[in-house]
């Protein structure tokens, strides 16, 4: 689901720097992120597009290429069913208690009914999947993003974002399995739930390369407008964007005024 949304704010924000090429905002600091590291951000970015470009995308490749979505698409449901607790508790603590106790009904179907959640037997029976972490709930608890962050191998957070790492680690079913794994076990497993990440996150990062003359403004912004969108569940507000819109108006009016003068 998150990929998903990530496609669609990959593609808008491609849409604002291309209008961004026409016009400028009247109020240039509306849009700004607050990335006082940015320095170092980029190099962490540098450092794991490296590790991206050099050992994940490839394999991701060979998986998507030569590994059927009839298996992909199990695998997907599998690890995403491993983290789904973590759904559930935030969805508590931000005050939505029947989503949570809905949460909760979905990975209890889709861990036994549906095998240890490699099929999504659950959303068949009605149950919505739904995206909730700790950052989002303390947004919802009045914490401001803070700082934009990159942490290497990891990815875009920020000094609130990134406090949902731990969180999400200890609400995670595979945490606990990897007690009960022998340590070589676990690890292909965790290789493996990497690759089926990366794959899934295959189209938007092709965006990326393909549509970015700045790939690091242009992931730092997708994430941010991504982030909105999840704290708001999809209806952010849109005061911030009204500049957008004032100024591709008046572009249109500047085209039909010399359009009238010819």
């Amino acid at each position: 689901m998150r990929q998903s949304h990530l496609a669609v704010i990959l593609l808008s924000i491609l849409v604002i720097f291309c209008t961004g090429c026409t016009s400028t905002p009247k109020n240039e600091n509306e849009m700004e992120v607050a990335d006082p590291y940015e320095s170092i951000n980029r190099k962490s970015y540098w450092f794991t597009d490296v590790i991206d470009r050099k050992i994940l995308e490839p394999v991701a490749d060979v998986y998507i290429e030569h590994v059927p979505n009839a298996i992909q698409r199990p695998i997907g449901n599998f690890y995403r069913n491993l983290a789904y607790p973590n759904v559930a508790l935030n969805a508590f603590l931000q005050g939505k208690v029947r989503q949570g106790f809905e949460d909760s009904m979905r990975f209890v179907i889709n861990s036994t009914i549906g095998i240890f959640g490699l099929a999504d037997m659950a959303g068949h029976m009605g149950f919505k999947e739904n995206d909730e972490d700790f950052g989002q709930t303390l947004a919802v608890w009045g914490l401001n993003s803070g700082s934009y962050l990159f942490v290497p191998i990891h990815g875009p957070s920020s000094s609130r974002d990134i406090m949902d790492l731990p969180v999400s680690i200890f609400t995670d079913a595979l945490f606990y399995a990897s007690y009960v794994i022998s340590g070589p076990a676990i690890i292909p497993i965790l290789f493996l739930r990497s690759v089926d990440k990366r794959a899934r996150l295959s189209g938007p990062m092709k965006i990326r390369d393909q549509s970015a003359l700045d790939p690091y403004l242009f992931v730092r912004e997708a994430y941010t407008q991504q982030r909105e969108f999840l704290i708001y569940d999809g209806n952010p507000p849109t005061d911030r964007y009204n500049h957008l819109y004032i100024d591709i108006e008046e572009v249109d009016d500047e085209k039909e005024g010399n359009d009238v003068a010819k």
